[in-house]
């Protein structure tokens, strides 16, 4: 099994409350369900940032060029 650390977290009682109920209902417990939600998180992250590595790769292998501007600010804006 994993290594899993203890925590403790400051709720509020009527928010608490709610997911408790919420728990009850899912048969699940709140332990679970912020494990769950702590687990999305680290998750996202480390996907996020194997993408933006990945763009920064292929932004270095890439041997597209890029032509002098054609455009200026005033005629962007134009109407």
């Amino acid at each position: 099994m994993c290594n899993m650390k203890n925590i403790t977290l400051a709720v509020d009682e009527k928010v608490l409350a709610v997911v408790r109920r919420y728990s009850a209902e899912h048969n699940c417990s709140v332990n679970s369900l912020v494990r769950g939600f702590l687990t999305d998180i680290a998750t996202r992250e480390d996907r996020a940032k194997q993408a933006r590595k990945n763009i920064r790769i292929l932004s270095e292998q890439s041997t597209a060029k890029r032509g002098s501007k054609t455009w200026s600010r005033e005629g962007l804006h134009e109407r």
